[in-house]
């Protein structure tokens, strides 16, 4: 039994508190005898846990799970629902102890979105924390005396920090639909910034590589550097006493102890003396918003996702509802015929997604219109099955006849059927690199975001329109993605991903290697991607993907170019085998753990 035990814990990746209950259940996996004419069965109708047709093998939990991009939050997730917390309690956990173990991306100085479904009453509510921009920003303030866009000032300056919604979403999320205290699902996180993480070769690598936009301001050297300026190496400890005394008052006060008081002044001097206009009135006056997901259907799934001010969720769903009058499963996993498909759905949301998107509270977003079933025929029949339609002649729809990276994605599931989507930034990695002096936080640059000038691309390559230019108190677009994919009204799929303008093509890619292609969780998760963004008129592959197939794209008439890994998701699937999840290889230092 011992050896079987180690065999399983090198195999499968497992937590040793895991192998008893799996070891059970592996016994009774019912053995495939295939022959080269027997169909290949679906995995969601399998009876065993680990098929012998899988090439990837996902991991697997009996109770809940917590699948997230840096290992210690993930404990400190799955400890709470140990404690008995469901999964809103552990989502807020593993938020804050990110801000701690992952700083280019964890923050609570930036924003984000979560989705959270409720086996009782079973609801799903989205809650939209995204950054807001100071109050007297105004449309021109990225712009030069000639009126052209000025990167840095939207990028690393002070003018690039929106006000921060993190803290107060947390905050929300945890008083509405958790069970737990502040003080407890913070814990973990301040322990980890006071007593010090174990810098990992991935943390090491991530500081070195940015050490010129954080380095440039001392408050950001003197914690992310070390007193002579020299790096620090993996295996080394790193303490982040500053950040540890915010936290804590965060967890004595709540979201007071970050908008207002000692943590409010030090924020909005760092960002006054960095250039910014932000004021004290600014975070006093933060609000977190609760929406309507926006739903679709696909092949009788029900996919829930976020609505304005992100994109992600109108687009996927918009690009899936073009897709489901094809055959994609006959056409084939990856294959060039299935992938020119998804790369011409990709290219007509996204020219939507230039003129039609931004604030809901500032912009009439023509969202059913948008989710039309109709919509989606008349524009899956201007795609070619043979040739790539150029995207100059692509054009936002017209939409009258239908109207009646580096972020950080982590998903949690409970024994009691809850489970929490939830994708967060500080936008570029490490945001603007500037750390309020005095807190340990480090801010934002959401501002870049916005459309600095309506028509031009932003730090993404992402052309936006009038509807996401920069207004007072206005929250920029977004990109980002959580989604909880529903079958028979419980969930089935909770995933989401980071990647700037790619997560919104990552996330789908993961929903219909599930659906389409009968792919567990981790083969869905390790599959080759492709992007397409409309402009520039370049279809993006990772170089995984088979050259042939490649080669086929370019016959289409695909300008296809290879470039760097995609996204980092974290999914789980939850079905009546147990629960299974997977984090993306493409990151290192992720982890996806249950009980």
């Amino acid at each position: 039994m011992r050896a079987f035990k180690t065999f399983l814990l090198k195999s499968y990746s497992l937590k040793p508190y895991s192998i008893k209950a799996l070891a059970l259940t592996i016994s009774m996996a019912i053995p495939l005898t295939l022959s080269a004419t027997t169909p290949l069965p679906a995995q969601a109708n399998e009876t065993s846990i680990y098929s012998h047709i899988a090439t990837a093998q996902p991991i697997w939990a009996k109770y809940g799970m917590v699948s997230s991009q840096e290992a210690l939050a993930t404990q400190a997730g799955v400890e709470i629902l140990k404690q008995g917390g469901n999964a809103v309690d552990a989502a807020v956990a593993v938020g804050f102890s990110l801000a701690v173990t992952l700083p280019r991306a964890g923050n609570i100085g930036g924003g984000g979105f979560m989705l959270v479904h409720l086996n009782e009453p079973n609801k799903t509510i989205a809650i939209d924390y995204r950054e807001m921009a100071p109050s007297s920003a105004h449309r021109d303030i990225f712009l030069d005396k000639d009126g052209n866009p000025v990167d840095k000032l939207s990028r690393e300056h002070g003018l690039a920090v929106g006000v921060p919604g993190t803290v107060m979403g947390m905050e929300l999320a945890l008083e509405k639909y958790g069970t737990m205290t502040m003080k407890q699902v913070t814990d973990a996180a301040i322990k980890m910034a006071k007593q010090g993480i174990i810098v990992t070769p991935d943390l090491q690598a991530s500081l070195s590589g940015l050490k010129r936009r954080i380095a440039q301001w001392p408050s950001s050297a003197e914690i992310f550097y070390k007193a002579d300026g020299s790096d620090y190496q993996s295996g080394e400890l790193l303490k982040q006493p500053e950040l540890a005394h915010s936290l804590s008052l965060i967890a004595k006060h709540g979201s007071k102890g970050f908008y207002q008081g000692e943590t409010a002044e030090k924020l909005v001097s760092a960002i006054q003396e960095a250039g910014g206009i932000m004021t004290l009135a600014d975070l006093k006056n933060y609000k977190v918003v609760e929406r309507e997901p926006v739903v679709g259907e696909y092949r009788g799934y029900q996919v829930v996702s976020m609505p304005p001010p992100s994109s992600g969720g109108i687009h996927i769903i918009e690009m899936l509802n073009m897709l489901e009058g094809y055959p994609i499963k006959e056409l084939g996993h990856n294959t060039a015929a299935t992938l020119h498909l998804m790369t011409e759905s990709m290219k007509r949301a996204y020219a939507d997604r230039s003129e039609y998107l931004g604030d809901p509270d500032f912009y009439d977003v023509p969202v059913k219109a948008l989710l039309s079933k109709d919509y989606a025929k008349h524009l899956a029949s201007q795609i070619s099955l043979d040739k790539a339609t150029p995207s100059s002649e692509i054009k936002p729809g017209k939409l009258a006849p239908y109207e009646s990276n580096q972020t950080t994605h982590y998903s949690v599931v409970d024994k009691w059927g809850n489970a929490v989507s939830n994708t967060y930034t500080l936008n570029f990695s490490y945001g603007s690199g500037l750390v309020a002096k005095g807190t340990g936080i480090l801010l934002n640059n959401e501002m870049d975001d916005f459309s600095a000038k309506p028509g031009t691309p932003n730090g993404y390559g992402l052309v936006g329109g009038e509807a996401n230019s920069v207004e007072g108190n206005k929250r920029p677009l977004s990109s980002m993605s959580p989604t909880i994919v529903m079958k028979d009204g419980k969930p089935y799929i909770v995933t989401g991903s980071p990647g700037g303008s790619r997560i919104i093509t990552t996330t789908m890619q993961i929903i219909m290697n599930v659906i389409d292609h009968d792919l567990n969780i981790a083969e869905a998760t390790y599959a080759p991607r492709v992007h397409h963004q409309w402009l520039p008129d370049v279809l993006r592959v990772e170089h995984t993907l088979n050259r042939d197939t490649q080669s086929l794209l370019q016959a289409k008439g695909h300008e296809v170019k290879v470039n760097n890994a995609m996204g980092s998701t974290q999914s789980i699937m939850v079905t009546e085998q147990g629960i299974f999840g997977s984090s993306d290889p493409r990151r290192a230092g992720s982890e996806t753990a249950g009980y």
